[in-house]
């Protein structure tokens, strides 16, 4: 395990800051360093699955939720690493067919993310997957549409979260995982 964790630590270490963008003030984390590395990003993948096995290590989960965009980089790899099905999670308009919709408050306006009505079935256990927890608005909403398909919510995986804002208390008492808390 020593050994994993030290894998783990050195894909992290490859988040890149990128200072004053998007705008002054703001210091970006990008990950695409992380991405581009195979061993870290085989390192991460792993991490985040764990988040959806049992102490013996079995998949509990039925599907893996990947919230737009960069929780579809992260959460379709998951999912196959636990033999499970992934759901992407979208912005509005983006879905094709009948979907379920929730709005959501952003600090600079609103937002809707959308989830096809057939993408699960009642009962199912799902883990959601994204790359950044900051104000928790977009885990929350998208476990609102995991209820309104009427299944569960088992966890959430995050690849890092900002601790310094409250997204943590959004998601309530769910089990989260975060690789990394900057």
């Amino acid at each position: 395990m020593t050994e994993d964790r030290s894998g783990l630590e050195s894909a992290l270490g490859l988040i890149a800051d990128v200072p004053d963008f998007p705008e002054p003030g703001i210091v970006f984390k990008d990950i695409t360093p992380l991405l581009a590395d195979h061993t870290a990003l085989t390192a991460v993948i792993g991490a985040l699955a764990e988040a959806g096995r049992d102490d013996d290590g079995r998949p509990v989960v039925d599907k893996v939720l990947g919230m737009e965009s960069r929780g579809f980089i992260l959460g379709a790899p998951v999912a196959l690493a636990l033999g499970v099905g992934f759901v992407p999670v979208r912005k509005a308009g983006k879905l094709p067919r009948a979907t379920y919709a929730v709005s959501y408050s952003l600090e600079y306006g609103r937002a809707t993310l959308e989830v096809h009505q057939d993408a699960l079935q009642p009962g199912d256990r799902v883990l959601l997957v994204d790359d950044v927890l900051a104000t928790g608005g977009t885990a929350k909403a998208t476990m609102e549409l995991v209820e309104q398909c009427g299944a569960t919510v088992h966890a959430v995986a995050m690849l890092m979260e900002l601790g310094f804002l409250p997204g943590r208390a959004a998601i309530g008492d769910v089990d989260l995982t975060t690789l990394l808390t900057v």
